[in-house]
């Protein structure tokens, strides 16, 4: 054997041994699988065990990084929790409403908007007052997701919010809850200075109503109640409009066609 090919055989194997060793450090799992195949366990029950097991484990350490020190690895931890559909994190969410930097803030109040769970209600209401625009229109935003009832009488307060984000969010809001008690404040948001908020205060009425802003409400008539089946001018589908067919049958097995065709020029 030549010295060549013992060295290309002895680096294919060390490349295989790096390759499997990586994996299994990248991936544990695929060595306890491969030991559990091999002794003949079930596994099955097992892994549903260890995957929630896993996912549980992960939910807490997300839970601890609210409150890290760094505010992007909080607002990830958050971000996380809601793409998770953690509702277990609900609580520890509304306590880290507290936090001083307001994109923290308002990335919780979408958290908190998505996850959808009435107990992040009062955080929600109270955010409705923050000193932040964005808060203020985040909150807004996402007690319309929430769609609990009992948010209607504190949105119905902040239509009057001095920002046209915040009251725009606020009539959407309104609309998506689908409370009759929002009408007067929606028909006085129809007066809004912003053509937004009039446009937002007509569709919400429309939803709370029952109705469609893209129904018309009177369909006109047909003006031609019978109109032609067949509108083309020519409707014989022959370019030779003038066909002269004569057909004579002398018995049951002989047919003699004639056929005499009469051109037009036009």
């Amino acid at each position: 054997m030549s010295p060549v090919t013992v060295f290309f055989r002895t680096l294919l194997k060390s490349s295989a041994i790096f390759v499997g060793a990586a994996t299994i450090v990248l991936n544990p799992s695929l060595e306890w699988r491969r030991a559990s195949y091999a002794s003949g366990a079930p596994m099955r029950g097992t892994a549903v065990g260890a995957s929630q097991a896993g996912n549980e484990a992960a939910i807490d350490g997300l839970i601890v990084a609210l409150k890290d020190t760094d505010a992007g690895v909080r607002r990830q931890a958050a971000r996380a929790l809601a793409q998770l559909n953690s509702r277990r994190a609900v609580p520890a969410l509304v306590a880290a409403m507290k936090d001083a930097d307001a994109d923290m803030r308002s990335t919780i109040i979408s958290a908190l908007g998505e996850l959808g769970d009435s107990r992040a209600l009062p955080a929600l209401r109270d955010a409705l007052k923050d000193e932040v625009v964005t808060i203020r229109a985040r909150a807004a935003a996402a007690l319309g997701d929430l769609g609990d009832r009992e948010a209607v009488d504190a949105l119905i307060a902040a239509a009057r919010d001095k920002s046209p984000e915040v009251r725009r969010k606020v009539v959407a809001a309104l609309g998506e809850i689908g409370d009759s008690r929002a009408l007067d404040t929606l028909t006085l948001a129809l007066k809004d200075e912003d053509a937004a908020i009039r446009r937002s205060a007509a569709m919400a009425i429309a939803e709370i109503g029952g109705g469609s802003p893209n129904v018309h409400p009177h369909p006109r008539p047909n003006p031609n109640p019978n109109p032609n089946p067949n509108p083309h001018p020519n409707p014989n589908p022959n370019p030779n409009p003038n066909p002269r067919v004569r057909v004579q049958v002398h018995s049951a097995t002989h047919v003699h066609t004639a056929v005499h065709v009469v051109p037009v020029v036009r």
